[in-house]
Order: structure tokens, then C-alpha cells, then sequence
């Protein structure tokens, strides 16, 4: 996110009677984050961390000590989760509901709040939006809501379209709800969905050379962080086995998919800051409603587009948020 925006939304946000600077601290605050390797992958989504932090006045090096952790892969994360914990962390930030899962495996009284979750009522993370419950609370995408938009999307671009791909990480908690939730929009929409799990990025190759030997017209992929790592070659073989995609993530399009209907990560994660500040401040997870998303934004990449030789309606790039060309 430009700064502009972050200093924007934290303006309204420090003027919130709960939200008292963090300068006032004489302790330090100690923040466990627990994310999935590779960094770099998730530099701005880490960057929308840190700003929030700052600009409600977080210093590290004098009240902030962070601590992150990067796993390799997701059976790496109960560990580092645990490694979290006997650091003696006061709060540990998930960005998504893999984390979030193994950060709840291992502790139920360390606060855990999650920055971009997909469903966390539907996966069991939270009794309730309104009252969590427990010791997790943060923002939510609701990617059971999002995947029908997403489907939909996909079948305005391909009218004559009946069989479709869904790609998802077969690790991710979310993906039962989001699975269910995409079966149901799909016989709505008079067609077929094919599952394609996947575990790491060199499943990626043969669950394309799968798709394009069945004859797939297109495909939708669950957001996870494996999909978003793996972004740029997920974009590289859409367009070798011409397979036109719908995602759940801006960045994937940005990489060079073809379409995506989702929220903005950066900006759900940088709201998730406000809840990180509370939780130090004594408030409980169990008694913070989690936030949903109100934005989602269609973009559309039609230098894709053009390489797949697919022609988008004008009356989807007239709903457009955004339009790559």
C-alpha cells in the first residue's frame, strides 16, 4: 500500500477513544509474526505491518521487539509456532488461516490475531464473528462468500464454458468451506468443477498438464499463501496450456493472471495492526468482534487476455476496478 493510504486510514483510526498512542508504553512489546517462506513473496503485506505498527507509534529497537518466523513449508509451522510461544511472545499475528491453524495447535492462551483469514467460523478458528471466544480474532476476506463472485466472473468471460479447474493448497484449513461454497455457485451455474490439489510448487506442473488433458475450459484458484508465492509461475503456465484464471488475490493478476474478485490483503492486514494495539493493551480476543472485508475490487489483466486470445465482455470490463493493459 502507498503511504498516503496507510497514513489515511490510520488517522481515523488513532482518533477512536480506544486507541491511545503506543509512545506510552515503558514496557516493550514483544510480536510474533508467523509466516510462510519465502519472505520476499510477502514483502509488501510485512511492510503494511511494520507501517501500521509505526504510525501508532511502535518503535522497534525501544517498546517493539519483533520476532518472525518462516516455514517452509505448512508441516513446518506447529513448530515455529511453538518456538514463538517459548519466546515469550505477548501476541502472535497469522496473515492467513494456515498460520492461524498453527498457531492455535499450539497455544490457547498466547493471543493470536490473523490478518487476511478466509472463513474463520467455518474452519472452527472462532465460535462467532460477533464473539470469537477464544484466543483468535483479526480480519476475515469471508472466501466462501468471495468464490461465487469469482465463478461467476470466469463464466461472463467464457459464456460457453462448462468445466472449470480448482487449483488450492491441500494444506489449507479453508479449503473445505471454500471447496463447498464453489460446488454449490458452480451447479448454479450450470457447471462442472475438476479439484486440483496441490502441496508445493512442483505440483504445480503436473496439475496443469492435468487441466489441459482434460480438456478444462478454465480455472479458479483458492487464495493460500502456496498460490500467492507461486504466483508467477501459476501466471506462466495458465498462458503456455491456455487456461484462462480467476483468483483471489490482486497480486496473482498483477503477476500475470488473468482476472481476480478479492479484497485487499495489505489492507486487511494493516487493519488487523488496530487489533494487535488493543490486545497489548490488556482487551481479550474472546470480547473483539472480527471485521470483515467491505471492499472487493475485479481486476482484470487484458494483456492476458490478449495472449490467450480471449476477448472480455464489455459488460464485465465495465464492472472492472481495475484494468491491466
Amino acid at each position: 500500500m502507498r503511504r498516503r493510504e496507510i497514513i489515511t486510514f490510520l488517522s481515523g483510526a488513532l482518533a477512536a477513544p480506544h486507541l491511545v498512542f503506543a509512545q506510552e508504553r515503558t514496557t516493550v512489546a514483544r510480536v510474533g509474526y508467523l509466516g510462510p517462506a519465502p519472505a520476499a513473496s510477502f514483502a509488501p503485506r510485512v511492510e503494511a505491518f511494520r507501517a501500521g505498527l509505526r504510525e501508532l507509534g511502535y518503535v522497534e529497537g525501544r517498546n517493539l521487539k519483533l520476532e518472525f518466523r518462516w516455514a517452509e513449508t505448512p508441516r513446518d509451522m506447529p513448530d515455529l509456532a511453538a518456538e514463538l510461544v517459548r519466546s515469550g511472545v505477548d501476541l502472535i499475528f497469522a496473515p492467513s488461516s494456515t498460520e492461524t491453524a498453527a498457531a492455535l495447535a499450539t497455544t490457547k492462551t498466547v493471543p493470536v490475531v490473523f490478518g487476511a483469514h478466509a472463513d474463520p467460523v467455518g474452519v472452527g478458528h472462532v465460535a462467532s464473528l460477533a464473539r470469537p471466544g477464544g484466543n483468535a480474532t483479526g480480519m476475515t476476506m469471508l472466501q466462501t462468500d468471495v468464490v461465487a463472485k469469482e465463478l461467476e466472473a470466469l463464466k461472463e468471460a467464457l459464456p460457453h464454458a462448462r468445466r472449470f479447474g480448482v487449483l488450492f493448497a491441500s494444506a489449507a484449513p479453508s479449503r473445505i468451506p471454500a471447496l463447498e461454497a464453489g460446488e454449490t455457485a458452480a451447479r448454479r451455474l450450470g457447471i462442472e468443477l475438476h479439484r486440483m490439489p496441490v502441496q508445493s510448487e512442483e505440483d504445480f506442473h503436473p496439475a496443469f498438464a492435468q487441466m489441459a488433458r482434460d480438456g478444462l475450459d478454465g480455472f479458479m484458484v483458492l487464495a493460500t499463501p502456496l498460490t500467492l508465492s507461486g504466483r508467477a509461475l501459476i501466471a506462466e503456465l495458465a498462458i503456455k496450456h491456455r487456461l484462462p484464471s480467476v483468483f483471489g488475490t490482486k497480486d496473482n493478476v498483477l503477476a500475470g493472471g488473468l482476472m481476480s474478485y478479492a479484497a485487499d490483503a495489505n489492507a486487511l492486514t494493516l487493519r488487523a495492526v488496530s487489533y494487535i494495539d488493543r490486545i497489548l493493551r490488556g482487551e481479550k480476543p474472546a470480547d473483539l468482534p472480527v471485521e470483515q472485508a467491505t471492499r472487493y475490487e475485479l481486476v482484470i489483466n487484458l494483456k492476458t487476455a490478449k495472449a490467450l486470445g480471449l476477448t472480455v465482455p464489455p459488460t464485465l470490463l465495465a464492472r472492472a476496478d481495475e484494468v491491466i493493459e
